[in-house]
């Protein structure tokens, strides 16, 4: 059975949103190496949600590579302390669920890992999207809008971690592709309509007097170069 032109264009708009989001993820983890990790991980991970924010909300889709590179030394010095101090985080639990043998602190460190990834993802774009300042006020900004789009929030949580462990039992060469990119995709779906009303006064469509933008295409047309 032939495709129609509308379904090949529908096609062609997907395919190259998925290349996309490809290509985003190799550039993340490209940051993050060349960062050492602690120092690449935040600016890898502002630039992914900013990136994803204006895709997503906006429908922007400008040069993938010259934009994401731009992106990571937008804020200068802050993705790296927010990065540094999620990844402190990380290891205390990590540590924490290595060393202690009673099940309820077991489950109390396993539900703070839990926490550190969720709020790991979402303050980059609470950075990204919103005007709020300081580590502190972005953390709990992301706590709050976490909890505040919980059934999203578990749904897509649920969804990341059904996807990644069907990529490492069924498509492990999809992991290092889609790997890091994947949870911050889902939060985007999730944060869209909410980062409307939450969006910077230096957004084109929140300027006094700017009429609301209509998002383009989720998947568009454009090729990420």
């Amino acid at each position: 059975m032939l495709f129609s032109y509308e379904q090949l264009l529908t096609l062609n708009r997907w395919l190259t949103g998925f290349w996309r989001v490809i290509w985003l993820n190799i550039l993340w983890t490209a940051t993050t190496v060349l960062g050492l990790g602690v120092l690449g991980v935040g600016p890898a991970s502002y630039a992914l949600a900013r990136y994803l924010d204006r895709w997503f909300r906006l429908g922007e889709t400008p040069p993938t590579t010259r934009t994401f590179l731009r992106y990571a030394r937008e804020q200068g010095l802050r993705p790296v302390l927010t990065g540094a101090v999620l990844v402190g985080l990380g290891v205390v639990v990590g540590v924490n669920l290595l060393s202690i043998t009673d099940w309820y602190l077991r489950a109390a460190n396993l539900l703070a890992a839990v926490l550190v990834a969720v709020v790991g993802v979402y303050v980059f774009f609470v950075m990204a999207a919103t005007d709020v300042v300081g580590i502190g006020r972005q953390l709990t900004t992301a706590l709050l809008l976490s909890i505040g789009s919980l059934h999203w929030t578990v749904l897509g949580a649920t969804a990341v971690v059904a996807v990644e462990l069907l990529m490492l039992r069924h498509a492990l060469a999809l992991v290092p592709l889609l790997g890091a990119a994947l949870p911050f995709v889902v939060v985007a779906l999730v944060l869209r309509p909410v980062l409307r009303d939450l969006a910077t006064p230096s957004d084109p469509d929140r300027r006094p007097g700017a009429s609301a933008a209509r998002p383009a295409p989720l998947w568009d047309r454009a090729t990420p170069r």
